[in-house]
């Protein structure tokens, strides 16, 4: 997978794009959370239009289960690769995922065990239903969600949220009302959550 690595303390950023964004989109997002930290930022390995994604969609909101299954193990199986090469410890990885890499995030933490230590997910969805998750006791999830977000409702956040923590993850939701477009508050928000954990 296309990716950026920079070296640097314990903590490993994985940085995952929204639609039609690159790998560089959120490298001014990590030096806002934790200009220390390692910073993994991967490209998706799918285009809509010419657009990196992460996975195909069938249309706006609905995900194609089949790819979204298959893109969820290739980004699973790059994160152990990427351990060995850049000699990081891969229990050490914390998703930061606006949109569309929110959503493969939250694929990660559906389908895998201790995929990550913690994730930060902006204006996600439910990735799939009908499943049983994973033991998440061990993997607190930060959501910054939009009470008027056009591509993704506040019932979406709410259910998502609720099946995070019956899994046993503890869950913070940050309310915006600006729409599906990410926010310096909640960036700001964010970052308070990510210095406690």
């Amino acid at each position: 997978m296309k990716h950026i690595f920079n070296k640097g303390s314990e903590r490993v950023l994985l940085l995952l794009h929204g639609t039609g964004g690159t790998e560089q989109d959120l490298l001014p997002l990590a030096e806002m959370l934790d200009p220390d930290a390692s910073v993994l930022s991967v490209r998706g390995n799918v285009t809509e239009n010419g657009m990196p994604r992460f996975f195909r969609r069938l249309s706006e909101g609905v995900f194609d289960e089949e790819d979204l299954i298959f893109r969820t193990k290739e980004l699973h199986d790059f994160l152990a690769e990427a351990a060995e090469k850049y000699q990081f410890n891969r229990e050490n990885v914390i998703a930061v995922g606006y949109s569309n890499g929110a959503n493969i995030a939250g694929s990660l933490l559906f389908h895998y065990e201790k995929a990550l230590k913690a994730a930060i997910l902006y204006h996600p969805m439910v990735p799939r239903r009908g499943m049983e998750l994973p033991d998440l006791s061990t993997t607190p999830v930060f959501i910054g969600a939009g009470k008027n977000d056009p591509i993704c409702p506040a019932s979406e956040t709410e259910e998502l949220s609720n099946l995070l923590e019956a899994a046993g993850s503890k869950v913070e939701i940050h309310w915006e009302y600006q729409g599906h477009q990410l926010t310096h508050t909640e960036v700001q928000a964010s970052k308070k959550w990510y210095d406690l954990i």
